[in-house]
């Protein structure tokens, strides 16, 4: 079934979040700061793998990089992009008017556990990967790992940051399963390479969402999310002109 992996994903972080809102009546205050700071070092270790295994390249004992180039021109674009749709704000803008209808009046945290959930579960390598594996092969396998991850990162962060994570929801159904729609039908162009490139994007991006949940610093990673996509707009120009394929 197309969507399962997504559906499936879904209903994870529901269950997770319950789960921590339940736990965080009972959370002491003092938890918070070292919860956040420990989830933060577990996103740091899995951004910096992700992106180190599609930069480095170990051949006759050499170890050398590739797609720096792509990486730098994908995120100074998509930065410039992003800025310009102004991404995160109106993710903001919608986690405010949803807190206002929704949230109980003294959840101050509402509209951040709305977005650093919602960016965390959807800028991964997994997130991409994952619904592509799902749009192309019908194979939800790695969706449902990724849900299971999310699940507990859930608990987690509706403990510390309460029922704005619930929101997540909304974006996760819209872009995993709007990307498991696409490859449908890019399926004939999407490459190995590709795929490996999109993802490598998004784990610098996990990694600048660690630096968020560390040091409580603000680096507007969702103006950067534009960047993901890059890749495949240089991949088509490629076609036309063969030096964008060397970056």
């Amino acid at each position: 079934m197309i969507g399962l992996g997504t559906i499936v994903n879904v209903g994870t972080v529901l269950i997770g979040t319950t789960i921590g809102i339940l736990l965080k009546n009972g959370l002491p205050k003092r938890f918070e700061k070292t919860v956040m700071q420990g989830l933060g070092l577990t996103t740091c270790f899995i951004g910096i793998g992700g992106t180190l295994s599609e930069v480095l390249t170990i051949q006759d004992g050499e170890i050398g990089t590739r797609h720096t180039m792509l990486l730098i021109l994908c995120l100074a674009l998509g930065a410039v992009i992003g800025e310009a749709l102004n991404i995160e704000q109106r993710l903001e803008d919608f986690g405010a008017f949803c807190q206002s209808h929704f949230a109980a009046k003294g959840d101050s945290r509402f509209v951040e556990g709305f977005v650093t959930a919602s960016l965390l579960f959807c800028v991964g390598a997994m997130a991409i990967v994952g619904a592509l594996n799902d749009g192309l092969n019908g194979d939800p396998t790695m969706l449902i790992a990724k849900a299971i991850l999310d699940g507990v990162a859930s608990i987690l962060f509706a403990a510390s940051l309460g029922k704005g994570v619930y929101l997540s929801i909304v974006p996760i159904f819209f872009y995993q399963g709007g990307i498991t729609l696409m490859a449908r039908f890019i399926r004939p162009w999407l490459t190995d390479v590709l795929i490996g490139q999109m993802s490598c994007v998004g784990s610098v991006l996990i990694f600048a969402i660690s630096l968020n949940l560390i040091f409580n610093s603000k680096l507007r990673v969702g103006n950067l999310l534009p960047a993901i996509f890059l890749p495949v707009l240089f991949f088509f120009l490629a076609q036309f002109f063969p030096t964008l394929g060397t970056l």
